[in-house]
């Protein structure tokens, strides 16, 4: 996905509830880093989830998807609210998100958990549990129960598919061998081969992998009941988590709970051709409009943009040190803070970032003069 180059075409989809909020933040700190590195972007702001459905009959239109191939990198704010709880099944804002992984072929979900020394009081976990904890969780994306075929329900029961063929498997497995690599070298397959065949299929896989290609990654395997309970109970032990898609829909959101808030957790979503970036949590609709949702996750997706698509380490290098220099200079927002403790809007969380980032650009130019 690396193209490494000075202009970059972004498809901007603020989607509904704090969405366009986060998204806001998310483009102040894409243009400041433009400023700052000399890069520009052309920007293609469409609709997404509750707000397309009310324009266009449809969670996400066959223009968007094309425009969206068309793109660099594509920027997805939160999709859905209750106001939309009443549509049939297929018809639900959140079906754009399976249909762009679909069409877009992203077959590889990234979500880092990572804890900042500052925001250890603010896990409900305790401090000696979580501090140092550093790791990601690939998701495969496209393939598993969402998307297998058939599926459905009636007046008597409902059903679903859970499917895994060879290809999908492997071309997931390597992405996070390939990972792993680049950190500690270890990974965890957490799978359920107990009782389901899926899951042993997808167990025989990755260690075939393994065995021919990765010997050198410490491997181990995980039933994903205990891969939830030791992610809150020890969850220094993991470096790379590798599973499928539904249990990694789980478990990321369980990932939260190491940070703090659901807030604070970016996304990416890579195929062979294209990217998509985004924060884990929702659209959070009762809090939409009031200038308190936390910027964070869709800020330190941006950064994940610059390093995953871009080929710009730097710039997401920068973007992170700021965030956790901000946070170290004890601003939060209303998810992140402690009882009676202040709290800083969106936009205010948002300009510290965005001054941190020139602070220490600064700072890093003088080194560099110096030596």
């Amino acid at each position: 996905m690396e193209i490494n180059k000075k202009k970059y075409n972004l498809v901007v989809l603020p989607g509904d509830g704090v969405g366009p909020e986060v998204m806001d933040s998310g483009l102040k700190i894409t243009h400041e880093i433009g400023r700052l590195f000399g890069l520009t972007f052309n920007l293609e702001t469409r609709l997404v989830g509750g707000c397309s459905y009310d324009k266009h009959g449809v969670a996400i239109t066959s223009e968007t998807i094309e425009a969206s191939k068309k793109s660099d990198a594509v920027l997805l704010g939160a999709v859905g609210g209750p106001k939309w709880d009443s549509l049939p099944h297929n018809e639900k804002p959140e079906t754009a998100l399976l249909r762009l992984r679909e069409d877009l072929a992203l077959f590889s979900n990234l979500r880092p958990a990572t804890v900042f020394p500052k925001l250890l009081k603010e896990s409900p976990l305790k401090d000696e549990i979580i501090k140092e904890v550093d790791l990601i969780i690939v998701r495969e994306l496209t393939g598993g129960i969402y998307f297998g075929i058939p599926k459905g329900y009636n007046e008597e029961k409902g059903w679903n598919t859970l499917i895994y063929k060879r290809e999908e498997i492997e071309r997931i497995a390597h992405i996070a061998f390939q990972l792993a690599e680049k950190r500690q070298g270890v990974l965890t397959s957490v799978h359920k081969a107990n009782v389901l065949d899926s899951s042993h299929f997808w167990k025989l896989i990755v260690h075939e992998i393994h065995s021919s290609s990765y010997s050198h990654i410490k491997l181990s395997d995980m039933y994903i009941d205990n891969a939830a309970m030791q992610l809150v109970s020890n969850p220094s032990q993991f470096d790379v988590i590798l599973t499928q898609n539904m249990f990694g829909d789980i478990l990321s959101d369980i990932a939260a709970t190491i940070s703090g808030s659901l807030g604070m957790l970016p996304s990416a979503s890579l195929g062979k051709e294209y990217a998509l970036y985004e924060p884990v949590h929702g659209s959070a609709p009762d809090i939409a409009g009031k200038d308190i949702a936390n910027p964070i996750g869709m800020i330190a997706s941006i950064a994940m943009m610059f390093n995953y698509s871009f080929n710009q380490p730097k710039a997401g290098e920068l973007i992170q040190r700021s965030i956790e220099d901000v946070l170290s200079r004890g601003y939060r927002t209303i998810d992140i803070s402690r009882q009676n403790e202040n709290t800083s809007t969106t936009t205010k969380i948002t300009n510290e970032i965005i001054e941190s980032m020139n602070q220490l650009y600064e700072i890093d130019n003088k080194k560099m003069e110096l030596n």
